[in-house]
């Protein structure tokens, strides 16, 4: 009873953070994620399937965070199984528990001889604040089985101490609804299909199951009993430990309790050493290291870094991770559910473990700019699961479009029409092609059965008629831009279509469809003739009044009509909001980067004086580095971020703040860093001056945005306003979402670029027409 006590009493600490956010009954965890990770599966055949060189399919993915295990996936990519799972530690003089008592540190378990990681296992290490105790953590998948493997090792400082696992099990992707029970053999758990099973190689001292109380495991645990239903809490208490102790703990999933059972009796039988050596792909095992040797232009972009390769190596690992292991090619946008600490789990979500055909293409170049040559391919033949047609369920409307937001499965989540999606999906076909990874027969057969209707689509548009959205679209007028927030004609969005109608041409040309060619090339001329008239203001309010708006709901920049209301920021006029996208049309190659309406726009874009509301760069500074390192928001009055007034996460008790702001992403340091190549390479090849100029600033500055764990997120403290509860330093991840696949394909691509001398997606068709 004494400890039960002591697990009360140390709750209010533990969850201060929650409680003043109002935080639901049950909520996923925190976001800003050290280090995620699965094993890697070879391809059989372009498909996942057993039989290849990797044997059985594992489909597990874990997450780390806060020196804590987070939400852990087993089925498809989304379907979350756990919510976290700490140790709690009695020691002689009270109670701590890892996360709220602890600082962390995340270490890669396998590195090359440069301290590059070789594979996504971890170690993690929590020390007690009070100096009590240390924690190492080893965590890694089974390659062969649907199961975790975690060991721990405990050290007592001074004076024993007794560990107990804290496991919130949320089965279903849910945190409710689950029958758990707990004994000394095993803390299981499950709901519908889904099924865990959570053992070690000795039993444990003690163990209880307890409904959730106030969304405080700990304070739960008063309750405690043999089983529980509903949203559950497992604990299983360890050994005493006098000085320093080993446990070797697995959990294994199934869908059923047998599998479950037989799953984690089989990992821990095979022992840590082979499983851990399965997972990196040791000696003549298959794993990361022959995966990361696949990669042909691997060793050049290490060279073409600025930490001796290690976030590019990271990179390749974290963006094949994010694949689904039963859809092969299934590119999600990140492994996290954005602000989860304070995100309701009683309903099912996918978070960002979903596919965004936008996100999807970053990716897909990305792994093709590392030489990847079999995923970008896998990705691209799975577009059609994506892509609006009369097999959608619900739709009625026209097809070719590609869904907004959607299950990896291909099930619709969100039914928004962003036109950029529908572009890219063209432009990553063209790039396969041209690469010789796609071939003229299957090329061919995909321009009948996808890319088509979706450069038909582009060129004339058509009626949306699927869930909430009843919508007649007129291209290049886009029902949501790249930010899913507004309409309108969007330079970025615009960018892609004219560059996806383009190289449309090339391929209806090579099918022998020559009068859809002439249709698809002629729209894009007659898009690209008009963008400066509806995009570009010459009455702005900013400095000399003329750059590009973020996005015109008109056919008049200079009107400036009120754009919407979005994530609690009230509408300002057109003009008055600005971000960078209009550098993807110099990306693409539709304007030089010498245009002057861009050159324009930059000094507004990069006023670091302008009022912090509609301000979008801000420069950053890093301990024990030299110089400054630049980075943008997404646009001036973004919303999507942390309350400036409290401090409180994003969307924080279900309701919109006008206090919200979207902070810095690195995204941009790298988009920027684009440009900037394009810039120097108008006249010619860029000279070793610019490369390194580049190198040094955005390479540079995408690398010190990135974690310990070598993970780069979607935003990073920007210092304005409150502080966070999480107590951020400037240039730090924010609980937005991290890693965040985009962030990291930008990252390769810029490195890709920065190597080849010239933009690594930029279309030579689109530039020879428009760029001359």
């Amino acid at each position: 009873m004494r400890r039960l006590k002591l697990l009360a009493l140390a709750s209010a600490a533990a969850f201060t953070a929650s409680a003043a956010q109002s935080a639901p009954a049950t909520t996923w965890a925190y976001s800003a994620k050290t280090g995620v990770g699965a094993s890697y599966e070879a391809y059989v055949d372009g498909a996942y399937k057993a039989g290849g060189k990797t044997g059985a399919v594992s489909k597990v993915w874990f997450s780390i965070a806060d020196g804590v295990l987070t939400e852990t996936m087993y089925g498809l990519i989304h379907e979350a199984q756990i919510k976290q799972m700490r140790i709690a530690v009695e020691t002689t003089t009270g109670l701590a528990v890892e996360g709220a008592d602890t600082t962390s540190k995340t270490e890669y378990l396998h590195l090359d001889g440069m301290g590059r990681p070789l594979s996504p296992a971890y170690k993690i290490t929590t020390t007690d604040k009070q100096g009590r105790f240390v924690i190492e953590k080893r965590i890694f998948t089974d390659p062969d089985r649907n199961s975790l493997f975690v060991r721990v090792t405990v050290k007592a400082l001074k004076g024993a101490v007794t560990p107990t696992l804290v496991l919130e099990p949320h089965m279903a992707n849910t945190g409710g609804g689950d029958t758990g029970a707990a004994s000394a053999a095993a803390l299981t758990a499950f709901e519908g299909k889904a099924f865990l099973s959570l053992k070690g190689t000795k039993p444990f001292a003690k163990a209880s199951a307890s409904v959730l109380k106030d969304n405080d495991a700990l304070l739960s645990l008063k309750a405690a009993t043999a089983s529980a239903k509903g949203a559950i809490v497992l604990t299983g208490q360890l050994p005493t430990v006098a000085k320093e102790a080993t446990f070797d703990f697995a959990i294994g999933f199934g869908p059923d309790a047998k599998a479950a059972d037989a799953t984690v009796a089989a990992t821990l039988k095979t022992g840590y050493a082979e499983v851990l050596a399965r997972y990196n792909g040791e000696g003549a095992r298959v794993g990361w290291e022959d995966y990361l040797a696949s990669l042909t232009e691997l060793p050049r972009l290490r060279e073409a870094s600025e930490d001796g390769g290690k976030l590019v190596q990271a990179s390749a690992l974290m963006l094949k991770v994010q694949e689904d292991r039963t859809h092969a090619g299934a590119l999600i946008a990140s492994l996290s559910n954005p602000w989860g600490d304070t995100v309701d789990a009683t309903q099912s979500s996918t978070g960002y473990k979903a596919v965004w055909p936008r996100d999807f293409y970053q990716c897909a170049m990305a792994l093709a700019a590392l030489g990847d040559k079999e995923t970008p391919l896998a990705a691209f033949q799975y577009l059609p699961t994506v892509q609006v047609g009369a097999k959608t369920p619900g739709n009625t409307g026209d097809g070719g479009w590609f869904l907004q937001k959607s299950h990896v499965d291909g099930a619709p989540e969100w039914v928004g029409v962003q036109l950029d999606q529908t572009a890219m999906p063209i432009m990553l076909g063209w790039k396969l092609w041209k690469l010789g990874w796609l071939s003229d027969a299957d090329l061919k057969t995909f321009y009948g059965k996808m890319l088509k209707p979706a450069a038909d689509f582009l060129a004339k548009g058509g009626k949306v008629d699927l869930g909430w959205n009843h919508s007649t679209i007129t291209p290049p007028f886009t029902q949501q831009e790249r930010w899913e927030e507004q309409g309108g004609y969007s330079p970025s969005t615009t960018a892609a279509v004219i560059a996806g109608l383009v190289v449309a041409g090339d391929i209806a040309e090579a099918a022998g469809d020559t009068a859809s060619a002439q249709t698809y090339r002629k729209t894009a001329d007659d898009y690209s003739s008009k963008v400066e008239a509806r995009m570009v203001t010459t009455k702005g309010a900013f400095g000399d009044g003329h750059y590009y708006l973020r996005l015109n709901s008109d056919q008049d920049p200079d009107n400036k009509s009120p754009v919407e209301e979005r994530n609690g920021q009230a509408a300002v006029p057109e003009d008055q909001m600005l971000d960078a996208g209009f550098l993807e049309l110099v990306r693409y190659g539709v304007r030089r980067a010498d245009d002057p309406a861009v050159v324009a726009t930059l000094p507004k874009l990069d006023d670091e004086s302008m009022q912090d509301l509609h301000r979008v760069r801000y420069s950053f500074t890093f301990p024990g580095v030299e110089g400054s390192f630049p980075g943008w928001r997404r646009y001036g009055v973004d919303g999507y971020g942390e309350d400036i007034k409290s401090g409180a996460n994003y969307g924080a008790g279900g309701k919109m703040a006008p206090g919200q702001r979207g902070r810095v992403w690195p995204i941009f340091t790298g988009e920027r860093g684009h440009y900037e190549l394009a810039l120097a390479g108008v006249s010619g090849k860029p000279d070793a001056t610019s490369i390194k100029r580049i190198r040094d600033t955005y390479v540079r500055a995408m690398e010190l945005f990135a974690n310990e764990g070598l993970l780069i997120p979607e935003q990073v403290w920007d210092g304005v306003g409150a502080d966070s509860p999480h107590g951020y330093t400037r240039g730090e991840g924010t609980d937005s979402a991290t890693p965040l696949a985009w962030s990291h394909a930008e990252y390769v691509k810029l490195l890709r670029s920065v190597s080849d001398g010239q933009v690594w997606d930029s279309y030579a068709p689109v530039k020879a027409r428009f760029s001359r």
